[in-house]
């Protein structure tokens, strides 16, 4: 704490400090423990709430498990096949993601020279000045029946009827990759920049073949980087609203949705807490695995 003082100055390091505590006080911790005892009070008229009906309960846990009491089915599909659709959708997008930043940011860390890796990371950051609803349209608009891709396909003769690439989610799963991928690019840029590149040479000069120097050398030597993508890309993934609803098919539902409906549809911000809630415990939960799977702690995923 002294060096840290030393080092910023007595106004500055206070400033900061108080700055931190605020953010984390007031913006993070007071929001989510609020939203947290609400998704365990009933959904009540202003008038009734903190009187003696006002208390804890589960029931909009329950109803996430078993649905309403006028239903006749036993649980509530509905909700549950949407929620582990989100999930399983967002681990999907997190490793194509992964997948397809990892020989990007290796190029940008060790290939290319300094002039091309500026530029490439120039041409990275650009098209993200515009907004991502607005990304999320001109995605929709490529991807149409009868959009830009389709019209080419049919134009060049290599089909005869244009692909439904709504219907097939191929829309979805490409905006949803494209919206976070710099979040997967940078952490993974700035691990594998650090890496000494003589072990590199020395793996090559030993006779190590390509995909051995990677799997020994680079990948555990990034495994924070990795592990800081994965978690960003998982989590905004998941609580992603503007993209699922533009790029998703009529049979695709997000549960975020979900969410958003009954906080304001439906007015039922203690269902939509509860919602929120179980969104966030799974999110909370794979940072967890990837902390385990990589073996890093969260100061690395974070920093």
């Amino acid at each position: 704490m002294n060096s840290f003082f030393n080092k910023n100055g007595p106004l500055i390091s206070t400033y900061f400090i108080i700055a931190i505590v605020f953010w984390l006080i007031f913006l993070i911790i007071i929001p989510q423990l609020y939203m947290l005892d609400l998704s365990f009070r009933p959904n009540l008229p202003p008038l009734l709430r903190g009187g003696a009906d006002d208390v804890h309960t589960i029931v909009h846990y329950k109803h996430f498990i078993f649905g309403s009491e006028s239903s006749e089915d036993p649980y509530n599909y509905v909700d549950i096949g949407v929620f582990f659709n989100t999930i399983f959708t967002a681990i999907l997008v997190t490793i194509i993601n992964l997948c397809f930043c990892y020989p990007i940011a290796f190029y940008m860390a060790k290939v290319a020279n300094p002039n091309s890796a500026r530029l490439l990371i120039v041409s990275l950051i650009i098209p993200f000045w515009i907004n991502e609803l607005l990304r999320s349209f001109a995605l929709r608009i490529l991807f149409a029946g009868e959009g830009v891709i389709n019209n080419v396909l049919v134009g060049t003769g290599l089909i005869d009827t244009g692909i439904n690439f709504i219907a097939m989610d191929i829309a979805l799963y490409t905006g949803l990759t494209y919206a976070y991928i710099l979040l997967m690019i940078f952490p993974l840029y700035n691990a594998i920049e650090s890496l000494d590149t003589n072990q590199l040479e020395a793996a090559k000069d030993l006779g190590s073949s390509t995909f051995r120097t990677h799997w020994r050398i680079v990948i555990p030597h990034a495994k924070a980087g990795i592990a800081s993508g994965c978690t960003m890309v998982f989590m905004l993934t998941a609580g992603a609203l503007a993209t699922p609803v533009v790029l998703s098919s009529p049979n695709t539902y997000w549960f975020t949705q979900l969410i958003y409906q009954w906080f304001n549809m439906n007015d039922n911000w203690s269902r939509g807490s509860a919602y929120s809630i179980l969104l966030l415990t799974v999110s909370v939960i794979f940072v967890l695995l990837m902390m385990r799977l990589f073996k890093v702690k969260i100061g690395e995923i974070v920093r």
